[in-house]
This record gives structure tokens, C-alpha cells and sequence, in this order.
């Protein structure tokens, strides 16, 4: 049963969602990051996210205070996770940092620590085989935003051990979200779903088959989807979506998985969604509204 100590490494975007959540329930939550700015960044996200609580009504200014109490910064994983009961892993999706990340924490945490990645495609078998307790291996997929989302999406190793599984599900009740347990076979459930839908709709676009908001009007008036795939790709990244199908097309070897030419020319471009400030759609500042890239513009 894990008491108190949390660690969490990555402070982007996902990083710091989990840190603020860990630490809105009570726990004593190292958030690392080799970036100083970018921890100091995320403590302020992290405080404007619960500003915005407040004046929702969800939570007390004393509960503010209290989250933001429990959070302290570090850049050294070594001394991060000296104490950790459970560290979750939220750094970018690339397998080669989250390899080197694992054999640092395997080395550094207390040998009994529970040790989850946040990954959203990568193996949790292949992420275990670099350590020495496989056993205590497990992934804890948190959703995008992590204070709003309920789901997460918990992946067994192939040596998960069912009291590692059962004590991360019960942590996720904890936290007020809802686990759901899958197996480890690439993109576990949501990605393996969701990403050839994404796909498929870049495709329709790449084929001219419908226009940006015509394919996202569908989906959101046809299918009472909350987002269109393509608005739902620029959150998401289009690097991180393009990283995604990648691990899909290498781990079945089915060219259906293959990414979209019209995706990779957008990575390759630095057009990757909302971080970089145009995607599918142009992300200004202040404006809600959304805005076709003119790169798909009819003439």
C-alpha cells in the first residue's frame, strides 16, 4: 500500500498533471526534471490550474495551498526518488530516454519502490528488462488533461506481479480517477483504437476526400465525439501521434498502422498542433475560436 511518497519525472505537460494530482490528494509528491525552468514553469501551471479550481468552486483556496505545499522540485533523479514509494515516469515518448530513465531508478529508488511509466505506447515488458525488478514494473497511463480526465489505462508487464496491478488500481481510486487494466501488446487499448482513427482521418484529408471541419463535424455531430480526430491530434502532439503509429507499424508489422505521408511531412515541418502554435488548425493566443491552417485552406 503505498502511504506517501511519490516522484514523478518529466515536468511537461503530463508531468506536472500528475504531480498536481497526486499532490491535490495528499501525497508528498518530488517532481524532477534535469531543466530547472522547466520545473519552475510547471510549479506555475500547476498554481494557475488550481487558481482556476478555485474559482470554479471545486476546490478551497486552503486546498490550493495545501496541493502546492506537497509539491517540491529536484533535478537530480538520484536524490528525487531517495525516498519514493512509487515513481511514475512522464518524460517524452522515446524509448531510448525511457530506457536510460528505468536503469537510473532501478539503480536509485528504494528496492521495494514501485516503479509506473506514463507511457502511452512503448512496452511495459521492454521498459521492466532494463531493471532488476521487472516484478515491481507496471505502466500508469494517465490522460490528457490529467486534472480533468478520469480514466487511467493501467498496463501489465509480462512480470507485473497482481500485487503491484492491485495496489496501482487502488491508488488510481484514490487519486478519483477510474482504472482500467489492459495487457502489454503495442498501444495497449486507447492508442491501438484511437490512433488508427487519427490516422485514417489524416488520410481522408490527405486523399481530399472532406476538408478539416467537415471530417471534424462528423465525427463531434455523427459520432458525439467531444473533439474532432484531427482538433483531438493537435492536443495530442503530432509528433507524439506520428511516434505512436511508428510503435503500432513496428509491433504488428501491419502496413496498416503505417503513418500518413501528410502526417510525417507535418512533423518533419514543425507543425506538431497546439505546442507549436499551428497543426491541423492555427492556435492563437486569447482566441478560442479555431482556426483552419492555411495549408489545407480550399482555393
Amino acid at each position: 500500500m503505498i502511504e506517501k511518497y511519490i516522484s514523478v519525472i518529466g515536468a511537461g505537460t503530463m508531468g506536472n498533471g500528475i504531480a498536481h494530482v497526486f499532490a491535490q490528494h495528499g501525497f508528498a509528491v518530488t517532481l524532477i526534471d534535469i531543466n530547472e525552468t522547466q520545473l519552475d514553469k510547471a510549479i506555475a501551471t500547476i498554481a494557475k490550474n488550481l487558481d482556476r479550481q478555485v474559482t470554479k468552486g471545486s476546490i478551497t483556496e486552503a486546498l490550493k495551498q495545501a496541493t502546492l505545499a506537497n509539491i517540491s522540485t529536484q533535478t537530480s533523479i538520484k536524490l528525487g526518488v531517495a525516498n519514493a514509494e512509487i515513481v511514475v515516469e512522464a518524460a517524452t515518448e522515446n524509448i531510448d530516454l525511457k530506457l536510460s530513465i528505468f536503469k537510473q531508478l532501478d539503480a536509485f529508488a528504494p528496492a521495494n519502490a514501485i516503479l509506473a511509466s506514463n507511457t502511452s505506447s512503448i512496452s511495459i515488458t521492454k521498459i521492466a528488462s532494463v531493471t532488476k525488478r521487472p516484478s515491481q514494473v507496471i505502466g500508469m497511463h494517465f490522460m490528457n488533461p490529467v486534472p480533468v480526465m478520469k480514466l487511467v489505462e493501467i498496463i501489465n508487464g509480462y512480470a507485473t506481479s497482481e500485487a503491484v496491478t492491485n495496489t496501482i488500481t487502488t491508488l488510481s481510486t484514490q487519486l478519483q480517477k477510474l482504472p482500467c487494466v489492459v495487457n502489454d501488446y503495442p498501444g495497449f487499448i486507447a492508442n491501438r483504437l484511437l490512433m488508427p482513427m487519427i490516422n485514417e482521418a489524416i488520410y481522408s484529408l490527405y486523399e481530399g476526400i472532406a476538408g478539416v471541419e467537415e471530417i471534424d463535424t462528423i465525427m463531434k455531430l455523427g459520432m458525439a465525439h467531444p473533439m474532432g480526430p484531427l482538433q483531438l491530434a493537435d492536443f495530442i502532439g503530432l509528433d507524439v501521434c506520428l511516434s505512436i503509429l511508428k510503435v503500432l507499424q513496428d509491433g504488428f508489422g501491419n502496413p496498416k498502422y503505417a503513418p500518413c505521408p501528410l502526417l510525417v511531412n507535418m512533423v518533419t515541418a514543425g507543425k506538431l498542433g497546439v505546442k507549436s502554435g499551428e497543426g491541423f488548425y492555427v492556435y492563437v493566443a486569447g482566441n478560442k475560436e479555431l482556426i483552419v491552417s492555411n495549408t489545407f485552406n480550399k482555393k
